[in-house]
């Protein structure tokens, strides 16, 4: 599964879903049917839904992980993102025509006990230690131009861990892929850009 990619046209299928959720549940309360949750729809995946108006944040909320089948968590991200992200009114329905929808999908998380799994660039790491646990995303590593031992190094201290934690046994190493599309453009934004919508 985690080197499934959604097709262009189950892209459009989601970003749909996201913009006929919003519509309707402004206007009446209500959610749209949803898609089918087969195949990739009905995987446990986390995702973020983030709004953007006139080239501005104007919502952003998601879940690491997963809660229940893809097609829901995009329903429900993107009600949250529209009516309570914090930082921000909610979206009204006059204002929804101007506003671009983006999704980002990201794979199951996967457990792993050998590092040399980790593509620095395609994999995103969470790391955990008992209460502490820490994310970045697979854009970062890239940005700054780190290596494996450095990518890992940095995810230990997001996660309020020394930077060697991640040798310990006790530390448990987990990975992931993302995906990002949108309405406007089909491209891959910075996901250190997601991460610090939140």
């Amino acid at each position: 599964m985690e080197h499934e990619v959604l097709t262009k046209e189950k892209q459009k299928i989601l970003l749909k879903l996201a913009r006929d959720t919003i519509a309707l549940w402004l206007k009446e309360h209500k959610r749209p049917p949803l898609p089918e949750a087969k195949g990739l729809f009905g995987e446990h995946c986390g995702a973020f839904v983030t709004l953007h108006k006139k080239g501005q944040l104007r919502g952003c909320i998601g879940n690491m992980i997963g809660q229940g089948p893809l097609v829901e968590t995009i329903q429900e991200m993107a009600i949250a993102s529209a009516t309570q992200d914090p930082r921000f009114h909610s979206v009204t329905l006059e204002e929804l025509a101007q506003i671009d929808i983006e999704i980002s999908v990201l794979s199951p998380m996967r457990q792993i006990t050998d590092v040399n799994e980790i593509q620095v660039g395609t994999h995103g790491i969470l790391m955990s230690r008992g209460m502490f646990h820490g994310v970045l995303l697979p854009q970062v590593a890239t940005e700054y131009g780190w290596d494996r031992t450095k990518f890992l190094e940095q995810t230990c201290l997001k996660a309020g861990l020394p930077p060697n934690a991640w040798q310990d046994p006790q530390t448990k190493i987990e990975i992931f892929s993302a995906q990002v599309f949108g309405e406007k453009k089909q491209i891959l934004i910075s996901k250190f850009e997601i991460l610090n919508k939140f």
